[in-house]
């Protein structure tokens, strides 16, 4: 379920901040244009942290199972 989460949250950032970048660049506003940019790179980061992390669980989860195979042999 926290994946989920993750993947809802990154994508939110990701287009709030990128709806955020266009509103400054079409209203002329540096400061809401910036703001936009910086929550998109963070939805981009919150993505590849999420990436990080399964890939981790799974090398994890691939050996606790090997352990478990030679225990049974």
């Amino acid at each position: 379920m926290s994946d989920i989460k993750n993947k809802f949250d990154s994508a939110k950032d990701k287009i709030m901040g990128r709806t955020k970048e266009n509103v400054g660049k079409a209203t002329g506003s540096e400061e809401t244009e910036l703001k936009g940019k910086v929550q998109s790179q963070k939805g981009d980061l919150k993505e590849k942290l999420g990436n990080v992390k399964e890939k981790i669980a799974k090398k994890i989860n691939d050996v606790m199972d090997k352990k478990e195979e030679n225990k049974e042999n």
